[in-house]
């Protein structure tokens, strides 16, 4: 069976027959996966009043245990982003009661961001979906061809990680 890259390398190919477009044949299936689970998970945020930011926010401090707080410079730090675009996240999230900002004892210039109790039901439900969703757009691979594809992406991954410290955008 054939794909719409299957199409365009046959075009590239029969063009530039003297290149080689293994890697393109790669890296836009991955490209295309990206836009296909963007669209799909989008969706699931939508109904829950989400932007893709914001629940990486919320995620980030669910996964970071209870208490589910985090100073912001760990978030900024976590997500790979700019202050300004995490002040705008969190007064997003904070203007619809999925978290706080209160002052950190420990720290009296610093705040501590922590999920509310709605914040943990709502991230709890979007996760549910999220996760959903993803199985669904792996549902063609049987459980070890998903851990080998997994494995063939970390590798790449680590790769370019080691290549470029700091990962994205530096």
């Amino acid at each position: 069976m054939n794909d719409l890259v299957d199409l365009v390398i046959s075009q590239w190919t029969r063009e530039c027959p003297a290149q080689d477009f293994a890697a393109m044949s790669v890296v836009t299936r991955v490209f295309r996966l990206n836009a296909l689970a963007a669209r799909n998970v989008n969706r699931s945020f939508r109904r829950y009043d989400l932007h893709q930011g914001e629940f990486d926010v919320l995620a980030t401090l669910y996964r970071s245990g209870a208490p589910y707080a985090l100073n912001p410079q760990k978030l900024v730090e976590a997500l790979l982003l700019t202050s300004g675009a995490m002040t705008n996240r969190l007064d997003r999230l904070e203007q619809a009661g999925l978290l706080t900002r209160s002052p950190n004892p420990e720290d009296r210039r610093g705040v501590i961001v922590s999920l509310t109790a709605e914040g943990l039901r709502v991230i709890k439900l979007v996760l549910k979906d999220y996760l959903k969703d993803l199985n669904e757009l792996l549902e063609p691979l049987s459980a070890s061809e998903r851990k080998q594809l997994a494995g063939l992406l970390k590798k790449l991954l680590i790769k370019q990680d080691q290549e470029t410290p700091g990962g994205i955008g530096t």
